[in-house]
């Protein structure tokens, strides 16, 4: 009998040894890097891309091409095969037999879907997969005839006639601008600095130097300021679409171009203003102007790319290298408040905003409260990416 408990007692004591060594493998080391932290976590919470930010199928989004964008990055400093094995496992998911991409109408006109076609270059350039060259080609013909505004400004979608969201210039330009370099010899770079031209001239507040999330040309939509055209909040993570469009395409933009440093100056002027708004802490505000409104709140997406931006200009001499200073300790602030590492040591970020637009069914006024009652979540895709931009640029 004695002999029987001692067996019993040995056995379980292996298994809770075995238990522990498999979860002790499982815990990412402590000596990683934010950088390879946040990635290797995303690959362990979503081992398949198209499940961030919580979708339950397939789709070509450019939150996927969002965070996506920080794993190619990832490769390209480390050349470790999984991050672009994530890549390409998106990639590759969202082509059918044909070669086309899945769920994906040209016809929708919807300008966020050229974003994930940013990551069709470099797999192409490593795989010479003629099936990304092609997708290349079929998303580079829907800009071709993408209905403009007035003064030639690309609509956001088909459903948003005379719009241009400032979303819009990061979903575009950076693909766009790749591609007429690579295989245009730059004829479309005109066209390039038009859009943010008339972002800078239609869609900058004079008061704060801050730019608002959309502007229609028409001043017919609902939530349009009857004389500038102007949607009526000033969204932080509008502004870090704005300033990560700029310095995503002026990496492609070449240096001798007349608007090159057009394109300079304005993310000057942007990180000039958006540097006196931040929190006491270093951080930016869901409502990025009203910093004393009631219920706002500092908001990691928005917080995150304009560090990025900021390290990233500062990096490559787009801006004073003063920004570097900023963006770092506004980066050690975002730790603080915004990230939680796990008991596998996993990088989680709270608090991330839920997705906004402007219009549609039900309508969506874009005002404050608008904005402001937004759902929260932990880990939203946009989040992370913000963050893994964010890492990767300041462990550089």
């Amino acid at each position: 009998m004695k002999y029987k408990k001692t067996a019993v007692l040995l056995f379980l004591l292996l298994h809770v040894f075995a238990i522990a060594q498999n979860n002790s493998e499982n815990v990412l080391p402590d000596n990683l890097k934010w950088s390879e932290r946040t990635a290797l976590s995303i690959l362990d919470k979503y081992p398949e891309a198209w499940k961030l930010d919580g979708n339950d199928s397939p789709k070509w989004d450019y939150k996927m091409g969002f965070v996506l964008s920080g794993f190619e990055k990832l490769y390209q400093e480390k050349k470790d095969k999984k991050y672009l094995d994530y890549i390409k496992n998106y990639v590759d998911g969202m082509i059918d037999s044909d070669g086309n991409l899945k769920k994906y109408e040209t016809k929708e006109y919807n300008i966020d879907c050229l974003n994930p076609g940013k990551l069709l270059f470099n797999l192409y350039d490593v795989t010479k997969d003629s099936r990304y060259f092609e997708i290349i080609g079929k998303l580079r013909n829907q800009l071709e005839n993408q209905p403009r505004t007035a003064s030639g400004g690309f609509w956001h979608k088909q459903i948003y006639p005379n719009q241009m969201w400032i979303d819009g210039l990061y979903m575009a330009e950076p693909f766009y601008t790749q591609f007429t370099v690579k295989y245009e010899k730059g004829r479309s770079l005109d066209d390039i600095a038009k859009q943010f031209e008339l972002v800078h001239d239609h869609m900058i507040d004079k008061k704060s130097g801050l730019v608002y999330q959309a502007w229609d040309e028409s001043k017919e939509i609902a939530w349009a300021d009857k004389q500038t055209g102007t949607s009526p909040t000033v969204w932080g993570r509008g502004i870090g679409w704005y300033m990560t469009a700029l310095v995503e395409t002026l990496d492609y933009f070449p240096k001798s171009h007349p608007k090159y440093k057009v394109l300079v100056q304005y993310l000057n002027e942007i990180a000039a203003a958006v540097d006196q708004y931040k929190s006491d802490t270093g951080l930016w505000y869901q409502v990025a102007d009203k910093t004393q409104l009631y219920a706002n709140y500092t908001e990691p997406s928005g917080s995150g790319m304009i560090i990025y931006a900021f390290a990233k200009g500062a990096r490559k001499g787009y801006l004073s290298s003063s920004y570097k200073k900023t963006a770092k300790k506004s980066f050690d602030s975002f730790i603080k408040e915004f990230v939680k590492v796990d008991k596998k040591g996993e990088v989680n970020i709270l608090n991330v905003s839920a997705n906004v637009g402007l219009g549609g069914k039900p309508f969506r006024d874009g005002t404050n409260d608008y904005y402001l009652i937004a759902k929260t979540k932990e880990n939203g895709a946009i989040g992370l990416g913000a963050f893994l931009l964010a890492s990767i640029e300041l462990e550089k």
